[in-house]
């Protein structure tokens, strides 16, 4: 941009009558405008776009630019910091399924991964091979030559290594094409499915495959079957869900016995059916049927199912086993009994053990259950605060369970485990490549005590020379919706904040699963409150004990986390020198009462439904980002979004910062980034993403004055 291409001042978007009357109740909007009365095709076709609003857009991120130009060399600074912290040739562990080895790796100065197999090497475990051999299955930098979008949103190959199915995203709106391609040779078959999500699973002979497929309101409702190389016009309608509060989701059960249909709401009502992999043409079963608040997932293990639900009062979910002929509910027998307070979040099955990822005290623990006995054994770690993540494999037939480990202060390590043996191999050690030492850091796990007495953890980290005398920035994360719970982490992205001195910490309120299910249960419906007010006092717990003072926290937040900023920003502006929201729903009424918006209908199991409940409906105005904005002395604030996003709507932070503007009353500034090229994940090249990254660590480091 040059000189006399700098805007002076800051856009100011035009404010239009639009009222919509609520249960007696005016809801203004005159910034309604923003949107585009042909969204649906926005999110297909980006070029559609109403020219006066991309307009206004662009003009919006020309004003961020200028706004931001005390602190481009800063910028280009830091995203070089984060691109050296980043492996360039990094590549996954290697994932055995009987003679081949499937991994996915990068090449140097590349944006995509490349999936690749190579040969099992006989008598040697599949992590300790060579590249010997080496198939390149898909090159996702030449597949995204000449695109300003690409993501691979799911990969399947068949039983005999024969085939390949890959889902693509090429503009960010989520939409997938399905193709196929055979390993041996790369050649692509003809055969295109289109406006698929990504969930695949063939059949157990490789002919057919199963794909989920998003209606126009982007709701993943229906369930084909198509036959490899047919017309897809053809394929075959298996299962379609016609309650728009529901999603469907679809994979194969870890036998491979059986293809999976599951559909679930956002909360907590689930149902799945089964067919018989070897027998694509039949069809579903369904297991149980659905019945509000009952969540239950399965796998399957010779004649009967593991059922991992919250049935019979099980809040924070039990294990439970059927025979497979005659799952109904009344059949259900107790393996692995409900404990209040320590959620199972997941279970992975295999031939001769059964392993649940459980949560307590906010800290995840494996536990290993050997089917032949009943004897349990737990996987533990030392640290005060961490995650685990369990990591399926292609395999049932193993004694390997595969597992990553990291900290705020511990790079990712993947470790394979013997159940039997309980011998524990470390395969990977996430590598930083400009270098990091946990030891000159800290990380503490803190309680803060929230308006009622409940105590919110608070994960911290800083360095180990930040002194904590109330001097220091800090960067304060939250999420707190949809049972979401954030974990103690590595984020290699963090350290160019701690590295010049912030505090950075993450609040884990309520409206996750941090501390049980009945954590998120607390932060949802007419209990919302309770997140915004848990992140009030764990940024208020933070400057008691020294950690930082008012004034002197950059909040942050994405997606859902985006509510949480704006409406802590009306709550408590003077606890926050700077708020970053990123793709930010914020506009919860409006959205909430606009049931042809993608996802309002299966949202309304979180929120409430403001059209049909008069009760719902006030408490969600009382505090409604948006719509509560008022004539105020806002914080500095960054909010970001995507113009093909279908989760969270461009025109969210569009208003949101426009509206902000006519009523701030401070010096500060309200600031829009609208990447034109991506959706809700933003860029999606690895590089582009730290980008990103670099802006919104530059406003945090700007706004509190630690940019020089």
């Amino acid at each position: 941009m040059s000189p006399k291409d700098t805007p002076a001042s800051p856009p100011a978007a035009a404010r239009r009558d639009h009222v919509d009357v609520r249960h007696g109740r005016r809801i203004a909007d005159p910034y309604h405008w923003l949107r585009d009365p042909d969204w649906q095709r926005v999110m297909k076709e980006p070029e559609a776009l109403q020219p006066e609003i991309r307009a206004h857009l662009e003009a919006e991120n020309a004003w961020t630019e200028a706004a931001l130009a005390p602190v481009a060399a800063l910028r280009e600074t830091l995203a070089a910091e984060l691109k050296a912290r980043l492996k360039e040739d990094d590549s996954s562990v290697p994932a055995p399924d009987g003679p081949w080895a499937y991994y996915r790796r990068f090449v140097p100065g590349g944006q995509y991964p490349v999936l690749c197999r190579r040969p099992r090497p006989m008598g040697k475990d599949a992590a300790e091979g060579d590249d010997s051999g080496e198939q390149v299955l898909l090159d996702g930098d030449a597949e995204a030559e000449g695109e300003s979008f690409f993501s691979i949103h799911g990969a399947e190959h068949t039983r005999d290594h024969a085939l390949l199915a890959v889902a693509i995203d090429r503009n960010g709106s989520e939409y997938c094409t399905v193709t196929f391609r055979r390993p041996g040779d790369g050649e692509e078959l003809a055969d295109r499915l289109a406006n698929a999500q990504g969930d695949m699973a063939f059949s157990a002979d490789g002919r057919m495959l199963f794909y989920t497929v998003l209606d126009d309101n982007h709701r993943p409702s229906r369930v084909y079957r198509h036959t490899v190389g047919s017309d897809p016009a053809g394929d075959v309608l298996v299962y379609e869900d016609p309650d728009p509060g529901f999603y469907l989701g679809l994979g194969a059960t870890e036998s491979g016995r059986f293809v999976a249909i599951g559909a679930h709401d956002h909360s907590d009502t689930s149902e799945v059916h089964l067919i018989d992999a070897a027998a694509p043409e039949a069809p579903p079963r369904m297991i149980a049927a659905r019945q509000t608040g009952i969540s239950y997932d399965v796998a399957d293990h010779g004649g009967k199912l593991f059922v991992l639900t919250n049935a019979d009062g099980a809040i924070d979910f039990k294990i439970a086993e059927a025979p497979l002929d005659d799952p109904d509910p009344a059949n259900w027998r107790e393996v692995v009994p409900h404990r209040p307070g320590r959620l199972i979040r997941s279970m992975l099955l295999f031939e001769g053990f059964l392993v649940r990822l459980e949560r307590e005290n906010a800290l995840p623990r494996i536990v290993v259950r050997d089917l032949a006995d009943g004897a349990e054994h737990d996987i533990v770690f030392d640290e005060e605060a961490y995650d685990l993540t369990l990591m399926p494999g292609y395999e049932f037939r193993t004694t390997t369970l595969r597992f990553a480990y990291s900290s705020p202060t511990t790079p990712q390590r993947v470790y394979d485990y013997d159940m039997a043996t309980r011998e524990r191999r470390l395969r990977k050690e996430q590598e930083i490549p400009s270098g990091h030492d946990p030891e000159a850091y800290v990380c503490r796990r803190l309680f803060a005590e929230s308006h009622d007495g409940t105590r919110v953890p608070v994960t911290v980290l800083h360095a180990k020379d930040t002194p904590l005398d109330g001097s220091a920035p800090l960067l304060l994360y939250g999420y707190g919706s949809y049972g979401i719970s954030i974990p103690a982490s590595f984020s290699p992205h963090a350290f160019s904040l701690v590295d010049r001195g912030f505090v950075h910490a993450i609040a884990h309120i309520r409206g996750g699963t941090e501390a049980g299910y009945g954590w998120y249960l607390d932060g949802k419906l007419m209990k919302k409150k309770n997140t915004f007010l848990d992140f009030i006092a764990a940024a208020e717990h933070l400057i008691g004990a020294g950690y930082t003072s008012a004034g002197s926290i950059v909040a942050q937040g994405r997606s859902a986390g985006g509510l949480l900023m704006g409406a802590v920003a009306n709550m408590r502006p003077d606890l926050f020198r700077g708020v970053i929201g990123e793709v930010p729903f914020i506009d919860v009424i409006n959205t909430m009462c606009d049931e042809t918006l993608p996802l309002t209908p299966p949202e309304w199991v979180e929120w409430g439904d403001p059209i049909r409940d008069e009760a719902a409906f006030d408490y969600m105005a009382s505090y409604c980002p948006y719509t509560n904005i008022h004539d105020s002395a806002y914080p500095n604030v960054l909010a970001t979004g995507g113009l093909t996003d279908p989760r969270v709507t461009y025109w969210e932070p569009a208003k949101w910062v426009a509206k902000l503007r006519h009523h701030n009353t401070a010096d500060t500034q309200a600031l829009l980034y609208l990447n034109m090229d991506a959706g809700h994940g933003g860029a999606s090249g690895r590089f582009d993403r730290l980008d990103e990254v670099a802006l919104s660590w530059a406003f945090a480091l700007m706004v509190t004055g630690k940019a020089g």
